[in-house]
């Protein structure tokens, strides 16, 4: 099949070009759901006249459903897309990536998404429908999953498909999250999520970052001790990765232990904790749920985010070595592979 892409790339370089942009427009169809031609002309930086011709071929194939209110993908399109998936990301060169990046962190799976989260908020929706995909690919039979909070995370949420049952599954938050945007909070990410599949839910109805005597005291709290050796019973974890220096801020971390986190090198935050370049901990927040130690005794951790600006958190990450599968972008991807020497 490789040799038969080279050739057609030498060959027929126009019908690849035709096939990467008519794969374009479809996987944008995918993930809006229902996108009006004007919109979707935006999103794709191109023109309603030029994308006209290109909705009628569409169309004309069965691939796609035209209504009042706007385009959809059809029963066939969707099965198209999925087939050929593997044709397009050799493509786009994505294949080679995902492969150097799995083989140099010793991961179980890499999976990369063309364009950046950075600029297109279409790159970050099908972040999130790869990470359901992955989520529902790897759960285990009446598993319990944690999930953490933040805007990727309540994209995999919005893309976990009604038909996909999880019965006897539970959902629950890795942290506690209280003060960040509702939508955004592990605890909803947790319940859509469990609505969604069938699952079964347990909130954790605590701030994100505790002083050391309030940490204290709420443990001493017996329901909520209950509920935190719940939550550390989890086999499965899918969690974002944010910058060092971005989550300090967002998660109004005092003006001190930023100003040390900043000295001491600190590039990325997952779960509460700081990590470095060479992915040592540099400083946990007192978080209720998961501790790192309930990390490293998972079954399957699968960490997800994209965007060029998150590339050396994400290596910081994978460097800390419990990682198993990435979910991620194509630049990203890039800036990745461009700090794997540093």
């Amino acid at each position: 099949m490789k040799e038969i892409l080279n050739i057609q790339k030498q060959l027929l370089p126009d019908l690849m070009d035709t096939m990467k942009k008519r794969y374009t427009i479809l996987h944008h169809i995918l993930v809006s759901g229902m996108v009006g031609r004007r919109t979707l002309a935006v999103s794709l930086n191109t023109t309603e006249r030029i994308l006209r011709a290109e909705v009628d071929f569409l169309k004309e194939q069965g691939l796609i459903e035209v209504e009042a209110a706007g385009m959809r993908i059809s029963a066939a399109g969707r099965q198209l897309l999925e087939s050929i998936e593997p044709i397009v990301k050799d493509l786009f060169g994505l294949t080679e990536l995902e492969e150097r990046i799995r083989s140099h962190f010793g991961l179980k799976q890499v999976v990369i998404v063309p364009g950046d989260s950075d600029a297109s908020p279409h790159t970050k929706k099908e972040l999130g429908r790869a990470g359901a995909a992955v989520l529902r690919k790897l759960v285990a039979e009446d598993e319990t999953i944690a999930v953490t909070g933040g805007s990727t995370m309540a994209e995999v949420a919005y893309h976990l498909a009604a038909t996909t049952s999880l019965k006897g599954c539970w959902f629950v938050p890795a942290r506690g999250g209280l003060g960040e945007s509702l939508e955004l909070q592990a605890n909803t990410i947790a319940s859509t999520m469990a609505k969604k599949t069938g699952a079964r839910y347990r909130l954790l109805h605590v701030p994100d970052h505790l002083g050391e005597e309030a940490y204290q005291s709420l443990m001493q709290d017996d329901s909520i001790a209950e509920i935190i050796q719940f939550i550390r019973r989890a086999r499965m974890v899918v969690h974002g990765i944010g910058e060092a220096m971005v989550m300090a801020r967002r998660r109004k971390v005092d003006r001190e232990t930023t100003e040390i986190l900043r000295q001491d090198g600190a590039l990325a935050e997952a779960f509460g904790y700081y990590f470095d370049r060479q992915g040592n901990i540099l400083h946990k927040m007192p978080t209720v749920g998961l501790r790192i130690e309930d990390i490293h005794q998972m079954d399957a951790v699968i960490g997800i985010a994209g965007g060029k600006s998150k590339g050396e958190a994400i290596v910081s990450v994978l460097r800390h070595g419990h990682e198993d599968v990435l979910i991620t972008d194509e630049a990203a991807a890039l800036e990745i592979v461009h700090h794997l020497s540093s």
